[in-house]
């Protein structure tokens, strides 16, 4: 397993991955909004490789004043889920996160399908908004204190 960062190469098996979980996991209105992280907010994004394939990514975005990290776009090949490899992955980035001093938070938004990956980090369910992300897909916002992880 390698975990590196994510490069522009990357993008169209990206794209595959998030076919592969839409919709599952994913609404299909969704790619648009990928596809516009990828080209302009991917600064700390992440690709998970086995075996010479891209089999999962993931990442993370600072808030304007820097002191809260929101984990971004996870996405698995279903034939690699349930490995392990998400937890990897998550792990690793918290570790990159604790490494700015400056961030006290960690939080993620999610639906109603991951919600409970997350909790396992230590993250709780703050806010949930039905059909935000699009009909059937409903927003899960989780956050915790870093030093609590």
């Amino acid at each position: 397993m390698i975990i590196r960062e994510y490069t522009d190469s990357d993008k169209h098996r990206l794209l595959e991955l998030l076919k592969l979980n839409t919709p599952e996991f994913f609404s299909p209105n969704e790619e648009k909004d990928l596809l516009y992280y990828l080209d302009n907010e991917a600064d700390n994004y992440f690709v998970l490789v086995m075996e010479d394939k891209v089999v999962g990514c993931g990442g993370f975005n600072l808030t304007e004043d820097g002191k809260t990290a929101k984990i971004s776009w996870d996405i698995f090949d279903p034939s690699y889920q349930g490995k392990g490899l998400g937890s990897a992955l998550t792990q690793f980035r918290i570790e990159k996160i604790k490494e700015n001093k400056e961030i006290k938070t960690l939080s993620v938004r999610t639906s109603q399908l991951v919600y409970p990956f997350y909790e396992k980090f230590g993250l709780q369910l703050r806010e949930v908004v039905k059909d935000f992300w699009d009909e059937g897909f409903d927003l899960y916002r989780l956050d915790c204190d870093i030093e609590s992880i």
